[in-house]
């Protein structure tokens, strides 16, 4: 926690567990950094040949699925939601609502590093819009836009 500044500059795995409901083998973000509010943060997923996805997908050639890619970054969303909410205490839940404007520009092997970046188009009341991009070195492998609910408990 940035004190000077009141917000949480980053979070770690121990963070996202207390922010987010998803545990192995659907958790599909690591860290994250960089985060402003609730404008904007960088989740990072740490892409291995050990998660069970690759079992089928595809084994020949493992290849992340891009609905885990599209997860990932509703995750990393949904927990910038919760870790930037005004009134500390018990975790309100978040869930996806929508997704809109998704697009797959280049495949996520193991061995990859993705970064998901998030930066909020508006928040009305408990409901947040979320413009998302993947990135592996830099390029884009995916985009969308997803939005969130924070409901009480």
């Amino acid at each position: 926690m940035n004190e000077q500044a009141g917000s949480l500059e980053a979070a770690d795995i121990a963070k996202i567990l207390s922010a987010l409901p998803h545990r192995y083998p659907f958790l599909m973000v690591d860290r994250i950094r960089d985060i402003r509010g609730d404008d904007f943060c960088i989740g990072i997923k740490n892409v291995t040949i050990n998660e069970p996805h690759f079992l089928g997908h595809f084994p020949e050639r493992p290849v992340m699925p891009g609905v885990l890619l599209i997860e990932g970054m509703a995750q990393t969303a949904g927990a910038l939601c919760v870790l930037a909410r005004e009134t500390p205490g018990k975790p309100q839940l978040v869930y996806f609502m929508t997704i809109d404007k998704a697009k797959f520009r280049k495949p996520v092997i193991p061995g990859d590093t993705v970064e998901y970046h998030v930066q909020k188009i508006r928040r009305r009341g408990s409901i947040w819009r979320f413009a998302c991009e993947a990135r592996v070195d830099g390029g884009k492998v995916a985009e969308a836009e997803v939005s969130a609910m924070l409901v009480d408990q």
